[in-house]
Formats: structure tokens, C-alpha cells, sequence
């Protein structure tokens, strides 16, 4: 019998808000009214686009790197966008 992974399961998402500066995660999900949607999307914030932490104090705006670009992001906004974690 041939030696099979085991299928794996998706890794679990997490609220942007969530991610430390210096973390990295792929955007999985958007949520939100369709106001905030056209928002994250016209600032690059897309499914599959890869997101960096640069600023986090736990308090206050994010300030993130996506496609090469800074954004600062308020916290509810910041928790509507869920990631992957990178490793």
C-alpha cells in the first residue's frame, strides 16, 4: 500500500486586527456592506493578495503593506478582513 498524506485541512482565518507588526497573512475573506467592500478592494485589499503588518499598537489605525503600497486601516475595518497567517 502506497504512503498517503493525509488530505490537510484549510488553514483557520483571523481578523487582520489580530496580526502583530511584522506578520504577514494572505486574505482570505472580506466582510462588510458593500461600501467597505469597494473600499478594501480599490486599495488592493483582494482574496489571494498578500498583507503585512507594519503597525499595530492594539489601539487605533493599522498601517499595512499590500501590493507594495502602505494603507492605514481603522480597527472595525481591520476586523472585517480575515487572513492566513504566513509562517
Amino acid at each position: 500500500m502506497a504512503d498517503e498524506a493525509a488530505p490537510r485541512s484549510p488553514q483557520p482565518t483571523t481578523p487582520l486586527k489580530a496580526l502583530r507588526a511584522g506578520e504577514s497573512g494572505i486574505i482570505a475573506e472580506l466582510y462588510g456592506g458593500h461600501g467597505l467592500r469597494s473600499r478594501m478592494l480599490t486599495l488592493g485589499l483582494t482574496p489571494g493578495a498578500a498583507v503585512t503588518v507594519l503597525q499595530n499598537y492594539g489601539h487605533g489605525p493599522l498601517i499595512v503593506r499590500v501590493r507594495d503600497t502602505r494603507v492605514a486601516l481603522g480597527r472595525r475595518e481591520a476586523e472585517k478582513i480575515l487572513v492566513r497567517r504566513e509562517r
